[in-house]
């Protein structure tokens, strides 16, 4: 089986930062693209940040200039998303998402995590 696991949402004042962390585990053979996706109250679940194992970076327009994506760990298997400058707007569960080869297959699958929630609030 194969696991993403977040942590890091909470509440925070308009203008203020958090970080979000996710680790994948289980039977992983290698992990290609890395990133989040959020989804807000009444909205379809959106593109935030993606970051590719090859050091490419797409973002979602709400992101640009205010978020950074970032792996670490030999296996490259933690993701971090610093989130900046953050308003009302970016309120919404935020899942962490990643490409994965399972070991001992050729096949990729996409998996998701269970949200974590970011409130932006005074």
């Amino acid at each position: 089986q194969v696991q993403l696991v977040e942590s890091g949402g909470g509440l925070v004042q308009p203008g203020g930062s958090l970080r979000l962390t996710c680790t994948a585990s289980g039977s992983i053979g290698s992990i290609s693209t890395m990133g989040w996706y959020r989804q807000a109250p009444g909205k379809q679940r959106e593109l935030v940040i993606i970051l590719t194992s090859g050091g490419i970076t797409n973002y979602g327009d709400s992101a640009k200039g205010r978020f950074t994506i970032s792996r670490t760990n030999a296996r490259k298997n933690t993701v971090f998303l610093q989130m900046n400058s953050l308003n009302p707007d970016d309120t919404g569960v935020y899942y962490c998402n990643a490409d994965i080869q399972k070991a001992g297959t050729d096949r990729i699958q996409t998996y998701w995590g269970q949200g974590t929630q970011v409130t932006v609030s005074s």
